[in-house]
Formats: C-alpha cells, structure tokens, sequence
C-alpha cells in the first residue's frame, strides 16, 4: 500500500515545488506584452516601440507591442490591460492616461484610471494646432480671425471624439468665441486630411507632423501647452498669443490595479533608464517628443490631478453630463 501511494506522493510534492517555485521566479519570467490602445504604425505606436525595445533589454525579456485600438480615448486597450493578470508581464502604453473622464463623458465603459497602477512617465510633449500653409492665416490670431468670420464652417479634425485632441480644440476655439467642425479621425489620419485639403486645421501632437511642416506642407499656427516646442521654438504658445488654452500631454506606462510593488519598481527602473539613455533623447529630437521620466508615486498624482483639470475643463465647455 505504501509502495503504491508513495509515487502519487511524491508527483503531487513535485507538482507543488515547480507551482512555487514559478511563484516565486524572478520578474520578469517571460515576455511582456505591451498594449498600445492606438492603430499601428503611428506615432505614439512609434514611441511605444521604441520604449518597449529599450527596455526589453533592460529587463532582459522580450517586450512584444500588442495594438489594440478601438474606444473613445483607447478605451479597449485599457480594458485589455485592466483585465489582465496583475504581475507585470501585461502593460499599457497609452497617451494622458485620462479614459476615466473619456468614459464617463462618452462611453460605458469599466475603466477609469483608478482601476490601474501608475508605473511611470515616459515622454511629454505640446498639443499644437496646425494649418495648411496655403490658407491666409499663418499664426493663431489671424486663424481666429478666419474662422470668426466663417462660423460653422472652419473644419478642424482631431484624434478621436473625447480624446485630449479634441478636449484642447474645443477649449481652444471655445474661449475664442470662434464656431467651428469638429471631426474624429483615427490615428495618423487627420494630418492626412489636412494634407488633402478636406479640412482647414487640426490640433495634433509634434510627432505626427514633423516632416509635413519642415517641407512646408504644414503650418504650426501655436503651441498649447505651458512651454514651446523645443523642435520648433520658433512658434508661441497660445497663452502668449492671448488666448488662455494650457493643455500638456504626456504618455505613460500603467499596469493592472493590485500588481506587486516589487515589480512596479522593477518596471519604474527599466522605464527611467530608457528615458535617460541617448538613444531616447536622440529620437525625441527627431520625431518631436521630450522624454520626461516621472516615478511612480508622482505619475498617481499627476494622474489625479490632471483627471480634476480635465473635467473642470470639459464641463465649462459643455461636454460633461450630469
């Protein structure tokens, strides 16, 4: 009887130490997936890759980008993140992570920033509003001017419905007194329209027209955010031009609510020295980002501030139900 039971035994010891022991493995203990909540091949996709490819080999595990667009403000590439198991090998890689404000305002949906653990700040970087170098308006103001005299009919495209695009255009055109369109486009596609002549302006991120404005495609009529473009310091801020629109961006890395602090810091780590290598601050002088580490602890505030910041703003604007 022993003799018979004993095997069985020893089987399920076996099983238990390799179950232990894998609970215990070093993180990370297989590839990562990131989560992009955006269409690939476009510029936030870009800076996702290039920080995933940094850091994989600082962690020494692959980080493999998974695109998962789709949602007000990348709602389901949260969702996904959100849902997955809480150990680290599931991260987000998303821009100003503010989809609790996006779905509370535009969509039902289970995410809100709250169900997530901040990790850190990767890059940030102005909203701008950009124009077709052949309109007669080459700076804010006379851009105004144009679309106060055209109401209802200056289209200006931004990023997605409720995204922080569209946030900045409303605010922006808003307390201009100016009316004007505005259309959701996906990713990458509202500077290509503005390239085709189907719409009069767009505010955009710098990484998504670099290249058009330094053929002379593209105009950047003015910088809404706190500080100029550092690639074109050259364009003023819309504050300095006289109209009081303060809108940064950022992009972050979050995981599921209730992962370790252990690996949180693990990840903080590999992400701070993917931001403060040469590499990262080479490719942000080229396609138009400033990498802007932030720890954790200080991502979660900025994170709740800037939900508060938000919400002020698009209930003045008339966005927030009650």
């Amino acid at each position: 009887m022993t003799c018979r039971v004993a095997p069985c035994l020893l089987a399920v010891l076996a099983a238990a130490a390799a179950s232990a022991a894998q609970a215990q493995a070093p993180f990370p203990s297989r590839p990562i997936t990131m989560v992009v909540p955006l269409p690939a091949g476009g510029t936030a996709d870009l800076l996702c890759r290039l920080a995933a490819d940094k850091a994989g080999g600082i962690l020494g595990q692959q980080v493999v980008i998974e695109n998962r667009a789709g949602g007000a403000g990348g709602r389901i590439g949260a969702e996904t993140v959100m849902r997955s198991a809480a150990d680290g090998h599931t991260i987000l890689c998303a821009p100003q992570l503010n989809y609790s404000i996006t779905h509370l305002v535009f969509t039902k949906s289970a995410f809100d920033t709250r169900s997530m653990e901040p990790v850190s700040v990767l890059a940030s970087y102005p909203l701008t509003l950009l124009g077709r170098a052949t309109l007669a308006a080459d700076d804010l103001s006379s851009f105004i001017a144009y679309a106060k005299a055209n109401p209802d009919k200056v289209r200006i495209g931004n990023s997605g419905a409720g995204s922080h695009t569209h946030i900045a255009a409303s605010a922006l055109f808003t307390s201009a007194g100016a009316r004007v369109i505005h259309l959701p486009f996906g990713a990458g596609q509202a500077v290509v329209s503005l390239l085709g002549n189907r719409i009069e302006g767009s505010v955009q991120m710098p990484p998504a027209f670099v290249p058009q404005v330094q053929s002379g495609e593209l105009r950047i009529l003015a910088v809404l955010g706190s500080k100029q473009e550092p690639v074109f310091p050259q364009v003023p801020t819309a504050q300095k031009a006289g109209f009081a629109v303060i809108l940064d961006m950022w992009r972050g890395i979050a995981v599921p609510k209730g992962t370790p602090k252990s690996v949180i810091a693990k990840l903080e780590d590999a992400i701070k020295k993917t931001v403060e290598s040469p590499e990262f601050a080479q490719a942000g002088k080229e396609i138009g980002f400033t990498p802007a580490f932030l720890p954790a602890a200080e991502f979660g505030k900025l994170m709740a501030t800037d939900d508060r910041k938000l919400a002020e703003v698009m209930k003045d604007l008339g966005l927030k139900k009650n």
